[in-house]
């Protein structure tokens, strides 16, 4: 399979098309970099590891899918890749769709037939959401292929705003702080599963995906739900960055800056064995926290007594979230 930066158009190139050649250069690079990060923050892949990527037929996947094949070429260990897909024999699945697709690209894949369709209409009232349950019948399914093809590594296609989503979803409706891991051991302790998507923003994939051409195929099951608290979580984060540009870039960072101390999670942190040794603690109380307004233009070397800074600090108003 050819990289995307080796397809050019022939004959003479206007203004228009060198310059969409080089906004889809850079998003190519960009999620090659963000791909790679990620594996190497997380040690996601290893020399001579076998992942099996999850296509599903939604852009995700598919773009997960490409990159890897990218950075497999460039990577500076071996390790191989098969495509799964599950075919839940949802009405009107096109079947010849995926395995075409991962024919023209000269990829090694395995179709999984499961009916997990008929399970989740028969079990789930109408009206209510089908995700929970779907997800654990493909989860059991996807694990047990993986010990069937010899995997070491099951790479699934969700991205940072899942990620984002899913913790919101947690904090509103499970009562946790938890989200969606770029690295984790399936609860056998047998199967090792990564999300190399981890640092995508889906706006740049929804994108990628245009640009490739990838044969989407819609989710009959689930994707029309409307009252899905997933989809009320997405557009609470959509209309967050439109009233403030970067707070969900914000949000995002601050999952991996966790300060156990300043939580409340006595399992996490050794609130009742604390004390006051004398010791300097970078994670300490400093009386409170100065405004970031009022630190930005405040020289660091300056004493500014307690009753001024209170008085510069920028006011508090009403912002809704």
């Amino acid at each position: 399979m050819n990289a995307p930066e080796s397809i050019a158009p022939a004959g003479p190139v206007s203004r228009a098309a060198q310059r969409q050649a080089f906004e889809h250069n850079k998003l190519h690079k960009r999620l090659c970099r963000q791909v790679g990060q990620a594996i190497g923050d997380f040690n996601m892949i290893g020399a001579n590891d076998k992942v099996m990527v999850c296509v599903s037929g939604g852009k995700d996947s598919y773009a997960l899918l490409d990159i890897l094949l990218t950075l497999r070429a460039r990577a500076p260990v071996p390790f191989e890749i098969i495509a799964v897909n599950l075919d839940q024999k949802q009405p009107g699945f096109p079947e010849h769709v995926l395995p075409d697709y991962l024919r023209s690209i000269d990829v090694p894949f395995h179709i999984e037939n499961q009916d997990t369709y008929s399970i989740v209409k028969r079990v789930i009232p109408e009206g209510r959401t089908m995700c929970s349950l779907c997800s654990r019948l493909r989860r059991g399914i996807l694990y047990r292929v993986a010990d069937e093809l010899g995997a070491t590594r099951i790479a699934l296609g969700h991205h940072r705003d899942d990620i984002l989503q899913t913790f919101f979803l947690n904090l509103f409706h499970g009562g946790k702080l938890k989200g969606m891991p770029p690295k984790l051991v399936s609860d056998d302790g047998r199967h090792m599963v990564i999300r190399p998507l981890a640092y995508v923003k889906e706006d740049d994939l929804e994108a990628y995906a245009q640009w490739r051409a990838f044969p989407i195929i819609p989710c009959t099951l689930c994707g029309s739900q409307e009252n899905l608290k997933r989809k009320q979580a997405k557009l609470m984060l959509q209309e967050w960055e439109r009233r403030h540009p970067g707070r969900v870039d914000t949000i995002f960072a601050a999952l991996s800056r966790v300060v156990p101390s300043h939580l409340m999670d006595r399992e996490l942190f050794d609130f009742a064995g604390l004390a006051a040794d004398g010791q300097h603690n970078d994670d300490g109380d400093i009386a409170f926290d100065v405004d970031p307004v009022f630190e930005a233009h405040t020289p660091s070397n300056s004493a500014v007594p307690g009753e001024q800074i209170l008085t510069l600090q920028r006011p508090i108003a009403a912002d809704p979230i």
